[in-house]
């Protein structure tokens, strides 16, 4: 009986084959950027399926989080407060990033690709990218109206400034806070940033004055 010929076409999952995409993925990333590179690029290049891709990764997110050592994408984190009330949104953000940095299995990694951030410009681009991208854009198109995007960019900044103070610089009494607390603190600060400037009519000219007729 005659053995049945190879079958062509990309090659299935093996046990190595995810490594091998995280490889390829952080070439493409960090030689393209984020926003350049596709999942089929990646798969090409990796030589397997775009589904395979998919069920190993999910997204561009994910792949993207997981290729920088980062085992949970604190943007995929935010992106789902965004979904909710607005009226909640500082709050639900803050406690569920507290929750995901306080989380050892979860907050090492973040730490680590921080210390990376700092010492490799070509990765700290590309997170520049993804953050404006999929988290800045999306909080912008969900606030809508004057200076969504102004609006978004400053929540943004604030959220970094309270994970980077507490779990970075280590900066007492922040560092030491319990979460409910740093929720309370820091959340009015969150809101005031999502709300519209004030409309201020331009000034007004001086009035002419007109003689009255004789």
């Amino acid at each position: 009986m005659m053995n049945k010929p190879a079958s062509r076409g990309r090659r299935a999952g093996r046990p190595d084959t995810r490594s091998q995409i995280l490889a390829v993925a952080r070439r493409r990333f960090l030689a393209d950027g984020y926003q350049a590179v596709t999942m089929r690029q990646i798969a090409a290049d990796a030589g397997v399926d775009l589904a395979l891709v998919s069920y190993y990764f999910g997204s561009k997110k994910g792949l993207f989080g997981a290729a920088v050592t980062v085992s949970v994408n604190p943007t995929d984190v935010i992106a789902r407060a965004v979904d909710g009330d607005l009226a909640t949104l500082p709050q639900r953000a803050l406690r569920d990033l507290l929750a995901l940095w306080d989380d050892p299995d979860t907050g090492a990694p973040l730490k680590a690709m921080f210390g990376s951030i700092s010492q490799d410009p070509a990765l700290a681009t590309l997170v520049r990218q993804m953050l404006e991208r999929e988290l800045i854009s999306r909080l912008t198109a969900r606030l809508g109206g004057v200076d969504s995007e102004r609006r978004a960019a400053a929540f943004c900044t604030q959220i970094a400034g309270v994970v980077v103070t507490r779990y970075i610089l280590r900066l007492e009494p922040v560092a030491s806070m319990p979460s409910d607390e740093i929720v309370r603190t820091f959340s009015p600060a969150l809101h005031a940033a999502l709300r519209p400037a004030p409309h201020r009519a331009p000034p007004r000219g001086p009035r002419s004055s007109t003689s009255a007729p004789a």
